[in-house]
């Protein structure tokens, strides 16, 4: 029922407080995510900012912003532009933050050979595609495999001299997503055989001797297991959390416990864990899927540990494919299942992390 309410900027105000961000349970007026209002005639605009270009909920909350408006007495139309604005990641003491990076994001699993490295590629293109600035660190030191992924693999980068007089590296740039990466640095069969104290110095020389530029999200991609390289991550950056992936497989599951359990044990809030290689679906029979790993695992590894199951990924052709040929899925072939489910996932990973920023503002 439409109310006797004058229509003005106050009155829009009015109907749109009780309008809550449904990840944060609070107004939107209240979290100054409404601005610009303007009215002329019976046409009412204003602009809504979001969390998160990325924010998976982005439809509902318009919806929700029109609904209430248009019960105002004299209102013949409402247009919503909306923007975003990443919230930074709270300063962590002992943790030096990178220079316009918002927020960093680890994605982790507990052993090899679990897709880990086509989830992150997927994740960071699928981040930028919504309009964040993306940038992907390639810590797997020993098997880098980003610039292959990324359709980099002969790119060449560039070293300056910065403003402090130490060499600075130049990001590789494709599919909207800055990239760093050992595959750089290094002949294309040349092994890295280093032990810790070397990898821990090359960590911290992509984190802060990169010209990252400014950046939403920097998505770290770690090499399998609990060693160094998550150490050194965890100890020298504020981290927004990381994300742990596993296969349905009883082997990976097991594996990936440990991995989850020891970020925990650093104080890196667990995001979620992403299920991948979930089932296969055959070309020639799209219909049909096949749990070649198992199923369910990671559903209940997620519940068993008390966090989040971000997605599930099923198992394509074109998924390899795309690594293979430098062309991410979510960029090939949109619209497949494991494009989607990719772009699900980016879209969770995006809330959660401005969820956790704004928490303790708010």
């Amino acid at each position: 029922m439409e109310t006797s309410v004058p229509l003005s900027v106050e009155s829009v105000l009015d109907v749109l407080k009780p309008v809550e961000d449904p990840e944060l349970r609070k107004s939107l007026v209240a979290l100054n995510m409404i601005r610009n209002v303007a009215i002329e005639a019976g046409t009412v605009s204003f602009t809504l900012v979001l969390t998160t270009p990325a924010c998976p909920l982005k439809e509902l909350i318009v919806d929700d912003c029109k609904r209430a408006v248009k019960t105002l007495e004299g209102v013949t139309d409402v247009q919503v532009e909306v923007t975003a604005e990443t919230p930074t990641q709270a300063a962590i003491p002992d943790r030096q933050g990178i220079d316009g990076v918002k927020n960093i994001v680890a994605i982790s699993s507990g052993k090899g050979g679990v897709g880990k490295s086509s989830v992150a590629v997927n994740v960071a293109v699928a981040l930028a595609q919504t309009g964040a600035k993306v940038g992907l660190l390639d810590a797997d030191i020993y098997g880098p495999n980003g610039p292959k992924m990324l359709g980099l693999g002969d790119a060449k980068v560039m070293v300056q001299a910065g403003a402090d007089g130490k060499e600075v590296l130049e990001p590789a740039f494709n599919h909207g997503v800055k990239l760093v990466s050992m595959a750089f640095l290094i002949d294309r069969d040349q092994p890295v055989i280093w032990r810790g104290p070397m990898l821990n110095g090359v960590i911290r020389q992509f984190l802060y001797q990169v010209s990252w530029g400014e950046l939403d999200y920097l998505i770290v991609d770690m090499p399998p297991g609990t060693g160094d390289a998550q150490l050194t991550l965890a100890q020298a950056v504020p981290m927004a959390g990381v994300v742990i992936v596993t296969t349905p497989q009883e082997v990976a599951l097991l594996d990936s416990r440990k991995g989850l359990k020891m970020f925990e044990q650093l104080g890196v809030p667990v995001l979620g864990i992403i299920e991948n290689m979930s089932y296969f679906i055959p070309p020639d029979l799209p219909d049909r899927q096949y749990d070649i790993f198992g199923s369910g695992g990671g559903a209940r590894t997620a519940k068993e540990l008390d966090v989040d199951l971000l997605g599930c990924i099923p198992l394509e052709i074109p998924l390899r494919e795309g690594g293979d040929c430098g062309v991410p899925i979510v960029v090939a072939q949109p619209e497949s299942a494991s494009a989607q489910a990719l772009k699900t996932i980016a879209g969770q990973i995006a809330a959660k992390v401005s969820v956790a920023a704004l928490r303790d503002r708010v």
